[in-house]
């Protein structure tokens, strides 16, 4: 570190005019000379809206998986490697303990669906046979009381008829 004047060999930075010391920055490393297994690639943003789905796929692919505590070429040999063993393994038995019960879920959750949408089928089924029948015991209890009421109509008109065919036959009897 420098501490005012620098000594031979080392070099000071000083803001360019214009500038102040927030503002700099050393320069971005080269692309070329990244040690990444796996190297970075920006998303490319689409500007039609895309399905959750596809979104977490894409999420999926392009984001890289690191692995740690990886073992050497010399793996198991130290006291301490069991212990990182056991611990990788109770972490994927979890895993696929929570992929276990999460399929599980959805699958009793389709055959919920299923079942249910099968009970509602029916249901509605006999419903609407139900709700035929009611309409048409309604329609013939309709039907009866119209040919009742043409029936009595046509009574009433006989009698009325028949009335004034009667009265007219009592006054003639009568003188």
């Amino acid at each position: 570190m420098s501490t005012g004047k620098p000594k031979d060999g080392e070099f000071k930075m000083i803001p360019a005019p214009g500038t102040s010391n927030a503002l700099m920055k050393p320069p971005p490393p080269p692309a070329a000379t990244s040690n990444a297994i796996v190297e970075y690639t920006a998303p490319v943003f689409k500007e039609e809206e895309e399905d959750i789905e596809v979104k977490l796929r894409r999420i999926i692919d392009n984001v890289p998986v690191r692995v740690s505590n990886t073992s050497g070429s010399s793996a198991g040999s130290g006291s301490g490697d069991f212990h990182q063993y056991r611990q990788m393994r109770r972490k994927e038995q979890d895993r696929l303990a929570r992929m276990e019960v999460d399929y599980q879920r959805r699958k009793e959750e389709a055959e919920f669906i299923l079942r249910r949408d099968e009970r509602l089928k029916a249901a509605e089924e006999r419903t609407a046979k139900k709700r035929a029948k009611r309409q048409k015991k309604k329609q013939r209890k309709k039907e009866k009381k119209m040919k009742l009421n043409d029936g009595q109509e046509q009574q009433q008109k006989e009698d009325s008829s028949d009335d004034d065919g009667d009265s007219a036959k009592e006054e003639e009897a009568a003188p």
